[in-house]
């Protein structure tokens, strides 16, 4: 570093052809100036600098030491301005992760013009419901619902959802509305399966209280898409991400149900390991998302 400061200085005086001037453009002092010239003059054992009461001849030892100076200046500036503008302009091979459903209506979809903007991005998507080890699977960047546990991850969030409770008009004019989680153990419950075809629970606010419902009914199923199909097709009632069934939600198509029983909502968040510079192509993308899913109506959309 000091030798970084002597060149520049060195630079400086040979530009401005004089202690005083240098000293002017670097903000510092000509005592200064002069005594890293002659740290420098010192350290090589030659004379760099004839000095008079007009002007600064550069000896020939000097002019090959200035000739030098300037081609790393020029070289430092140059790696600069390119680490600078790589942060904005994005490049190279993204690898991404989200959940599958999510991912194939919430991520999807939006590459391809995240892609328009930034040409020199390619992008390798994968879709599973398991969470990934972003290092050990190589993945830099990952999209996870609800609360991320692996807090060596930098998270940003990119939206907030929430569940509901949901069913189709006709099925609850046959069967009835639920008042309160007790009901419905009288409901068609259409659960989404864990491993090993367990139901997921369902979880309620009761006085306050966190209670988890364990559903059950006829149909089950591992895919959230084809549990929203059988609620639009009224063959019972569900638990559901907003995401999932917003638009049907919108059109009446679905209604929700004990919403002063729902617990409160979670975020949508992308999730990279920690790295000191974070690639321009992971940057942009998430701020890409999160725009996306900012905008007026997004989630009520088809």
């Amino acid at each position: 570093m000091d030798k970084l400061r002597e060149i520049e200085t060195f630079v400086a005086v040979v530009a401005e052809q004089s202690f005083a001037g240098a000293a002017r453009k670097l903000g510092l002092t000509p005592a200064i100036i002069g005594r890293r010239i002659s740290q420098i003059e010192e350290r090589l054992g030659g004379v760099l600098l004839v000095r008079s009461t007009r002007k600064l001849d550069l000896t020939p030892q000097g002019e090959e030491f200035h000739r030098h100076c300037k081609v790393i200046l020029t070289r430092l500036e140059t790696a600069e301005r390119l680490v600078s503008d790589g942060r904005k302009y994005a490049t190279g091979h993204l690898i991404l992760s989200a959940p599958a459903a999510f991912g194939r209506r919430h991520v999807a979809p939006h590459l391809p013009p995240f892609m328009r903007e930034n040409p020199d991005v390619r992008v390798s998507l994968n879709l599973s419901d398991h969470i990934t080890d972003l290092v050990r699977e190589g993945y830099e960047v990952a999209i996870r619902l609800g609360p991320v546990i692996d807090t060596s991850l930098v998270q940003v969030r990119l939206a907030t959802n929430r569940a509901v409770l949901c069913a189709a008009p006709g099925y609850l004019r046959e069967r009835g509305t639920p008042l309160v989680p007790a009901d419905l153990a009288h409901h068609n419950c259409l659960a989404f399966n864990e491993y090993g075809g367990q139901p997921r629970g369902w979880h309620f606010l009761v006085d306050d209280r966190p209670v988890t419902f364990r559903p059950s009914g006829t149909l089950s199923c591992n895919d959230g898409e084809v549990l929203a199909q059988w609620l639009r097709e009224g063959r019972g009632i569900g638990w559901r991400s907003l995401w999932e069934v917003a638009a049907e939600l919108s059109c009446g198509a679905l209604v929700t149900v004990l919403d002063d029983h729902m617990p409160p909502g979670y975020d949508v968040t992308a999730v990279y390991p920690v790295q000191p510079h974070l690639p321009a192509k992971i940057g942009l993308l998430i701020e890409w998302l999160r725009t996306v899913y900012a905008r007026p109506g997004y989630w009520e959309a088809p």
